[in-house]
């Protein structure tokens, strides 16, 4: 070898192994990444599509028959045709504007209260696409039915005096510039209530307060129903109501446990909750009712039994079960005040007492949902419950293992909105995720709006709702 070039090819040898030793490297520290990135890409499971259209299809039942047959024979016998034609147009007039424009203001990124129109007409959406573990079409009837039947229980509050065509205009008007905002306010991730926390599991602010508000003021802009005070106005056919409320029931658990997105934890606490919050409801109204009238009557326990289920939408997946028969039972009470006397005190005609339960009884859950969130009270926790919003210090236990929690990590909770549990003597340990509707292993979770997400990526709330009986 010449001597004179020995430095020259010693320089290239030292180069080339520095340079295979860069890559080795890049390589070695690219593949977490791919790796996570893979993690990240959403998978069709065929399970959790099962369960979703399973509640998509209750859900539907709950509107026809399950609404159509409660108010059909809650009204006079004269006017229940007329009640069960609004129901059914309604329902159908809420899907067609679902697809046509709606579902896309209501879960695409836009504004704080409204979204954009990027998947109008369902546009960019194939039977391929995913939104989570189950397909987008899957989960977009879902939420359809939730628009159509938060429409329907609003014609209780003035049914028996309004004309079919106003209604319909009414609620394709009422649709477009209520329903859709509030969802997208609620329910996704870049909504203006989202983002302060909102909880609500299955609808209580999203259909029940929504359609109570509604319904109160359409009836005092409407006024009352001819002879009211002077001739009898009794439910024409209890027998339907039961089965109607029967119906609501059944289908309710679509609604509730459907809310969770997937067939797992969730969906179980949900659907324990939604039997017994029921059941606790369903006592107390026939208990203060026997006390206060003498006897207990179905009228009273099919509203107890709407009540309850009201009243555990917003906190399905966030309560333990004491916690939802407390919530049910002490919800009957106050509704059970409202629709007698508060109704005849102020004199307004809410005729099937839409506003004394979903609107009151949304209320109650949505307030009471905070509360007994709480671990202490049976409840899964929320990311920053309990946390000073002055100091972002960790005030509260923190999840059912009481294990504590760093102020950094309260105030990553707080921007995650995923409940976070650490360790307080080894900061690397695994985290676990828990979300409104699913608790998973961290890599990621998804949110009402089923979008896949990050663990960095604030995570949500999940998806209730339903019309009643007058009291008058």
């Amino acid at each position: 070898m010449n001597l004179r070039n020995a430095p020259f090819s010693l320089a290239a040898a030292g180069g080339a192994l520095l340079a295979s030793a860069v890559a080795a490297f890049a390589q070695d520290a690219t593949e977490p990444a791919v790796e996570a990135v893979t993690a990240a890409v959403p998978t069709l499971n065929s399970g959790d599509t099962a369960w979703m259209l399973v509640s998509t299809i209750l859900v539907l039942a709950m509107i026809v028959p399950g609404v159509a047959l409660f108010y059909g024979g809650l009204v006079r016998a004269k006017n229940m045709l007329s009640v069960l034609m609004q129901v059914l147009l309604i329902a159908c007039v809420a899907m067609i504007i679902w697809v046509f424009y709606g579902y896309s203001l209501a879960f695409t990124d836009g504004g704080a209260l409204i979204g954009g129109l990027s998947k109008a007409f369902l546009a960019g959406i194939t039977p391929d696409t995913l939104s989570g573990t189950i397909p987008e079409y899957v989960f977009l009837s879902f939420q359809m039915t939730f628009a159509a039947i938060t429409a329907t229980l609003i014609v209780g509050s003035f049914a028996e005096r309004t004309k079919f065509a106003a209604v319909i205009l009414f609620m394709i008007l009422w649709i477009t510039i209520v329903y859709l905002p509030i969802a997208h306010s609620v329910w996704q991730s870049t909504g203006w209530l989202f983002k302060r926390g909102a909880l609500d599991f299955a609808g209580g602010t999203v259909v029940h307060i929504n359609a109570g508000i509604a319904g109160l003021v359409g009836a005092l802009i409407i006024g009352k129903r001819t002879g009211l005070g002077k001739d009898l106005m009794p439910p024409h056919s209890l027998t339907l109501s039961m089965v109607g409320a029967a119906m609501l029931w059944v289908g309710w658990f679509g609604f509730n446990a459907g809310s969770a997105l997937t067939a797992g934890s969730v969906a179980g606490l949900a659907t324990i909750n939604t039997f017994v919050a029921t059941a606790g409801a369903a006592i107390g109204w026939s208990l203060i009712e026997w006390i206060v009238r003498g006897k207990p009557s179905m009228l009273g326990a099919i509203s107890g039994v709407v009540t309850g289920l009201v009243a555990v939408t917003p906190a399905a997946g966030f309560i333990g079960p004491v916690g939802a028969i407390v919530l049910g039972f002490i919800a009957s009470l106050i509704c059970f005040f409202f629709v007698t006397t508060v109704k005849n005190t102020f004199g307004y005609d809410d005729s099937l007492d839409v506003f004394g339960i979903h609107g009151v009884g949304g209320i109650v859950g949505a307030i009471a949902t905070g509360i007994l969130v709480s671990p202490s009270l049976g409840g899964v926790g929320v990311a920053d419950y309990g946390c000073s919003p002055s100091s972002g210090r960790a005030s509260a236990r923190r999840s059912s293992t009481r294990s504590s929690t760093s102020s950094s990590a309260c105030a990553s909770a707080r921007k995650s909105r995923a409940k976070v549990s650490t360790s307080s003597s080894t900061a690397s340990a695994p985290t676990t995720v828990k979300t409104g509707w699913r608790r998973e292993a961290p890599p990621a979770h998804h949110t009402r709006n089923n979008t896949f997400q990050s663990d960095e990526t604030p995570a949500p709330r999940p998806g209730s709702f339903f019309g009643h009986a007058g009291h008058g």
